[in-house]
């Protein structure tokens, strides 16, 4: 599952422990993007190592769901196939899988070589708020799940962030304490 985690948020949690309890998956990659070639990076964004720290401060108290940082190793920009790729290498005793929001399903033709995941790595579609999955019109090889809808997202927390609110409970558990005491998306809280 790949993302900026920009920061992680329970959101993202909820969801790949839904993947791996409800055995869709044995485990989940979150894997760090360093930059989405679709997306405008900002001077919003924390960097590598804050966003990766969140990762793992995250996933430190959860079973089956790993931080992955291969894409920090590879160039830029970091296109999703390559990625793959290289954790499919990486992993050669697994079955490697994408695990994508129907929000981005939705532009998956923008990616590069997207047909080319969907015959090596078989996408895994999960509902976002306001982009249903018409299942009769997926591709043969990926797959829609029916998890719950999560409607959090990172925009959100970190407006809320930078609004000086708490919402400690809208992420992991130790991620709102690194958050405060690295004085990111200006948040000017304190414990």
């Amino acid at each position: 599952m790949g993302g900026s985690f920009n920061p992680v948020h329970i959101g993202h949690m909820l969801l790949a422990t839904y993947l791996v309890e409800f055995g869709i998956v044995d485990r989940v990659l979150m894997m760090l993007s360093p930059a989405n070639p679709l997306k405008d990076l900002s001077s919003e964004y924390p960097s590598e190592s804050d966003r990766m720290r969140m990762l793992e401060i995250a996933c430190s108290s959860v079973d089956k769901i790993e931080p992955c940082d291969i894409e920090l190793t590879m160039p830029r920009p970091s296109y999703s196939i390559n990625s793959l790729r290289k954790l499919a290498e990486s992993y050669p005793d697994s079955r490697i899988r994408l695990i994508v929001g129907s929000d981005n399903w939705n532009q998956f033709n923008r990616w590069r070589d997207f047909e080319k995941i969907i015959m090596e790595f078989n996408p895994i579609v999960y509902p976002r708020p306001g982009y249903p999955i018409d299942k009769t019109t997926l591709p043969e090889g990926v797959t829609a799940v029916d998890s719950p809808i999560f409607e959090i997202s990172s925009t959100f927390v970190r407006n809320t962030l930078a609004a000086g609110k708490r919402i400690d409970l809208f992420l992991p558990p130790g991620v709102a304490g690194y958050i405060r005491q690295q004085n990111l998306y200006a948040s000017p809280l304190t414990s």
